[in-house]
């Protein structure tokens, strides 16, 4: 189960409506994180609650001003080694799909303080970029004996399943994977038959999510397309899963939801109800 699947709960909340939808595993993800630790908890305290449940990852690492990004990937990749994830996420970015938006638009000044990662680089310089953060993220989860799996985000310069494996062959990381995400590489142009030729080893995670067409030429944006529930979208959810597990990939399918109406419901309710749109899918 994705935090996202209990949207506006807590850390403590994930893990217990996790466990009692039945879940297999919990991923755990920012800003809720955050908040725990910023409230003056330590990782150490939900270690009882996870007792004989995993975690399958934490997350997200997000593409940031370098002081920042080493910060958040020690403070992520410490706490997944307390709870036992394998893994943290990073995503490519910016985050901030509006900054992409901005600066397209022409919107996007040089006083302007917002990260912009690789906005405005050519392919190459892009994938060096790029690259040179995803290595050290890499390299602070390996200082704490996990992995990174690498999401691109849809509206990043970096968003495609080839460019995500250019990176990590050039990294060289043996703890450096990749998350296949629906929803950004669909928006992005990628197809199944992309994924399905991925090795399986290289995929640490799937997030299973839908996403509504994003009109010709414009940023995909999450909160206009993902709002909608999973099932009720346009993206062909049954041959994406096909896609992953023809590669012989057998690790977790991710519950990932943004959708505004659903998420003031009862947690267990959407929870439950994801878990099962799961299982058929995986029948």
């Amino acid at each position: 189960m994705n935090s996202t699947s209990a949207f506006h709960g807590s850390t403590m909340n994930d893990i217990a409506v996790a466990k009692r939808t039945g879940f297999d595993a919990v991923e755990l993800q920012t800003p809720k994180l955050f908040r725990f630790l910023d409230a003056g908890y330590r990782a150490e305290d939900l270690v009882p609650l996870l007792e004989g449940f995993p975690v399958s990852g934490v997350g997200a690492i997000q593409e940031a001003p370098h002081d920042e990004f080493v910060r958040d990937a020690t403070r992520l990749a410490q706490f997944a080694q307390v709870v036992g994830s394998p893994y943290v996420q990073m995503c490519t970015g910016p985050v901030d799909a509006q900054t992409v938006k901005d600066f397209r638009a022409g919107r996007l000044g040089p006083d302007d303080v917002r990260f912009r990662g690789a906005l405005g680089l050519s392919d190459a310089d892009t994938i060096t970029e790029t690259a040179r953060r995803v290595a050290l993220a890499a390299d602070i989860a390996a200082d704490h004996g996990v992995g990174i799996y690498l999401e691109p985000l849809g509206w990043s310069p970096i968003n495609r399943v080839a460019q995500a494996v250019d990176i990590l062959e050039r990294i060289d990381r043996p703890n450096a994977k990749l998350c296949v995400d629906f929803w950004h590489f669909w928006v992005s142009g990628d197809t199944p038959e992309d994924v399905a030729g991925l090795p399986a080893d290289l995929i640490a995670a799937v997030h299973v999510c839908d996403g509504l067409c994003v009109p010709e030429g414009e940023i995909p944006d999450q909160s206009v397309s993902r709002n909608v529930w999973t099932g009720g979208g346009d993206i062909p959810l049954q041959e994406w899963v096909d896609a992953c597990r023809s590669t012989g990939y057998d690790g977790y399918y991710c519950s990932e939801i943004f959708c505004a109406r659903l998420a003031e419901l009862d947690n267990d309710f959407v929870a439950s109800t994801l878990r099962k749109t799961l299982t058929m899918l995986l029948v």
